[in-house]
């Protein structure tokens, strides 16, 4: 290199570098501000619930509050009457053979699944093979061409030395 193109290359790569710096601070404060943004949403959250919520505030607070509020709903009363038992009969096969239906699709979708990531992971595996074999062949090269390198240069130096 001359001494005339160091003069603007030097230059050149700092304020590539400063540019790129500065992009980087700004994607970061605008990451930034976005991770405020959504801790403010969940203390506003927090807040809430806890406000809305929570038994200990109504009491703290004297409000009337009914006894079943909080606790979990009485199950519904079952009612023996002939013509729901023979309706709910199709209906609890038909919900039985949906959910055998869905547990069937889940357990084939988890087979084909672990197939696909054998296959996958057999083709990967497969690919790395390959880039490994041309990198160390493209490796070979440059090791054999830097010992001929080598290999010139010591025989330079020999036959400066003997002249």
């Amino acid at each position: 290199m001359s001494r005339s193109s160091l003069r603007w290359t030097i230059p050149t790569f700092l304020a590539l570098q400063l540019g790129l710096l500065w992009i980087q601070g700004a994607q970061l404060h605008r990451q930034n501000q976005v991770l405020q943004g959504l801790r403010e949403d969940i203390q506003a959250l927090t807040e809430s619930i806890e406000n809305n919520q929570s038994p200990a505030s109504f009491e703290d607070e004297g409000s009337a509050v009914p006894a079943g509020f909080f606790s979990d709903p009485a199950p519904p009363k079952q009612v023996a009457v002939l013509g729901v038992e023979e309706e709910q009969d199709p209906v609890a096969k038909e919900l039985k053979a949906s959910r055998d239906s869905a547990e069937k699709a889940v357990k084939e979708a988890r087979e084909a699944r672990s197939k696909l990531s054998f296959e996958e992971n057999a083709r990967k595996v497969d690919e790395a093979k390959k880039v490994q074999a041309a990198t160390n062949a493209w490796q070979r090269w440059v090791w054999a061409a830097l010992g001929l390198v080598a290999l010139a240069l010591v025989a330079r130096s020999v036959i400066r030395r003997r002249s």
